[in-house]
């Protein structure tokens, strides 16, 4: 089970770096896009669960606004 919590924990935080690294470097994938947001929301919520399985609650913490705020940014970039 601790491997899969490591994938797990390793595909949110690819996630994440991806579209960080989508937003710095791509001209068409940025912070007001809709993949941006969807890529932050899948990589939180799998660091939420990777974290909750360490009793890690500062990473929880973290990583569950990151994915409350990017749900919210979504919510305002779809309408």
């Amino acid at each position: 089970m601790a491997e899969i919590n490591l994938i797990i924990g390793l595909l949110g935080m690819l996630l994440i770096l991806i579209a960080f690294l989508l937003d710095e470097f791509s001209k068409s994938i940025h912070h007001q896009s809709w993949q941006f947001n969807v890529l932050n929301i899948f990589g939180s919520l799998l660091l939420t669960y990777y974290a909750y399985t360490l009793n890690s609650i500062p990473f929880m913490i973290l990583n569950g606004v990151w994915f409350v705020a990017a749900i919210v940014k979504l919510f305002f970039i779809s309408k």
